[in-house]
């Protein structure tokens, strides 16, 4: 008899199990279609029937370059199924940086949405290992782009049993994550660090069978896919799917699908506060709100309870090394412990420590590093940057912290300089590098500063070389020819000089300091 294989527990596993549990319940809806729990199984064996027979073989990688969609959510536990590693694309990316990451993950198959067409088939052209595109609205080949299978195919006369060879421990996805680097790192993540941490939010986040969850933010990031869409398939909640995230699209489905649960970064939440359709909008069924990504400014918090007077909110701290979720600020805490991001999560534990990784006093600056079965195994063909990551037997976070005598965290600083920006990450270093091609600009350090909607938004601060005249817009131009959207500065501020200290660093503080107020007269 093979244990192992009696005891496994993967992502597939655990969408099986709520099938068996739950076969006629709904399980995805989207628009006007809905599928239930035996219903999305089945569809999803399809898929990985489909994927299996063309060749795909367990640790190969798949890519997918979507908006949100029930297609999307098929293709993740598909290749889970048959072992395969899912590859999720920032569809904000240029085509570059999305060929970058099909590249270097080597991936053999990338599914496609519908809005991202062209910029897959000119991403594709540099990846000669990509074998197929497969087009995720396509139905057949008459509604589906030259060059492409139409997603419809994989769905039907396609069945698959299993691999009884897949393991809890063999990876399951790889997340392109910023740094400070230019290149992105791929975090692999096994199927047991994924499902550790989903009953972290199982029971840390109270997400229940009883929820309505609309999923809304982008399913490429770890939050989204692995804080609220598989945990709420593990319990067997019912889920929405859109990919309209504006305010007037997510008051309709809140109030008309009687959503109790959802989760947005804090500028998403500002949004809809502001939106003309908030208090002609029926949210009373809306109990459990989530932010993560940055701090709630705590005014915006005492309006969400004051115009939501049901609602508890939890905020959700981590990254996606950790699967993503390290640490959590329950209800009880929102307001006593306004900005903090709360203390480790249940399979997680967490220290502040020095740069020789001793243990920092109580309230004092140092970097935030854990330990937890949720852990990444590797950064995806970087043994170096994985060594480094792991110094001391902890994962360093790069995140500087302080820890309360209750050992409740705040993060106080981003040691590797990101941005985070309306949910997203924006590596400083990556958008300097990108305004360092223009021949005028002698030095440049790019910041995060307050904003009313974006929270922090991607400001530059560009000396020109002596002789040399630049103005903002050319540097905005610029950027924009060259970054995704998201990472394009947002203001441009153009000086005599950086300042540093003795050593010769820049003093991004103090930059940030100076021109604190850049947004403060912007609209939300």
């Amino acid at each position: 008899m093979n244990t192992q294989t009696l005891s496994r527990q993967t992502l597939f596993d655990t969408l099986h199990r709520s099938a068996r549990r739950h076969p006629g319940k709904l399980a995805l809806r989207q628009g006007e279609r809905d599928l239930s729990y035996g219903e999305f199984r089945d569809l999803c064996l399809c898929v990985a029937g489909s994927m299996a027979e063309s060749g795909i073989e367990p640790g190969e990688r798949v890519a997918i370059l979507s908006r949100n969609s029930i297609a999307f959510a098929a293709v993740r536990y598909a290749a889970a199924a048959i072992g395969a590693i899912l590859v999720p694309v920032n569809f904000m990316l240029n085509v570059r940086e999305t060929a970058y990451i099909l590249a270097h993950s080597g991936a053999r198959l990338l599914f496609v949405g519908a809005t991202e067409g062209d910029k897959a088939v000119a991403a594709a052209a540099e990846c000669p290992a990509l074998e197929q595109l497969v087009w995720l609205a396509g139905d057949s080949a008459a509604d589906t782009p030259a060059g492409m299978t139409p997603f419809g195919d994989l769905c039907r006369g396609h069945s698959y049993t299993g691999n009884p060879g897949i393991d809890a421990n063999d990876p399951a996805q790889i997340i392109y994550t910023s740094g400070t680097e230019s290149a992105p790192k791929g975090a692999v993540l096994s199927h047991a660090a994924i499902l550790w941490q989903y009953s972290a939010c199982l029971i840390d986040a109270e997400i229940s069978e009883d929820d309505t969850t609309l999923h809304a933010l982008p399913l490429f990031h770890c939050a989204q896919l692995d804080c609220f869409l598989g945990p709420a398939l593990k319990a067997g909640g019912r889920n929405i799917i859109t990919d309209d995230n504006s305010p007037a699209g997510l008051l309709r489905l809140l109030a008309g699908e009687q959503v109790s649960s959802f989760f947005a970064p804090p500028t998403v939440w500002i949004s809809l506060l502001r939106s003309e359709h908030f208090d002609q909008s029926d949210l009373s069924a809306l109990r459990k709100g989530y932010y993560g990504a940055s701090i709630m400014p705590v005014e915006v918090m005492k309006e969400i309870h004051a115009r939501l007077p049901n609602i508890r909110l939890w905020n959700l701290y981590g990254q996606t090394e950790m699967a993503p979720m390290a640490t959590i600020l329950k209800p009880a805490d929102q307001l006593r412990k306004a900005g903090s991001a709360g203390r480790p999560a249940l399979y997680t534990e967490t220290r502040i420590v020095d740069e020789e990784g001793h243990d920092v006093a109580v309230g004092e600056i140092g970097e935030v590093v854990h330990r937890s079965p949720q852990l990444l195994s590797e950064y995806f063909r970087d043994p170096e940057r994985t060594a480094e990551a792991f110094q001391g037997g902890w994962f360093h976070s790069g995140d500087l912290g302080v820890m309360d005598s209750e050992g409740y965290l705040t993060i106080v600083d981003r040691k590797k300089d990101m941005i985070k920006t309306g949910g997203e990450n924006v590596s400083s270093r990556e958008v300097e590098e990108v305004i360092y091609q223009l021949p005028e600009v002698s030095e440049v350090a790019v910041i995060g500063l307050p904003h009313p909607h974006w929270v922090e938004a991607v400001t530059a601060v560009v000396v020109p070389r002596s002789g040399s005249r630049i103005d903002p817009e050319t540097v905005i131009q610029h950027c924009a020819a060259n970054l995704g959207g998201f990472k394009v500065p947002k203001a441009v501020h153009i000086v005599d000089n950086l300042p540093r200290n003795p050593s010769g660093k820049i003093l991004k503080r103090n930059l940030r300091e100076t021109f604190a107020t850049t947004f403060a007269s912007t609209g939300v």
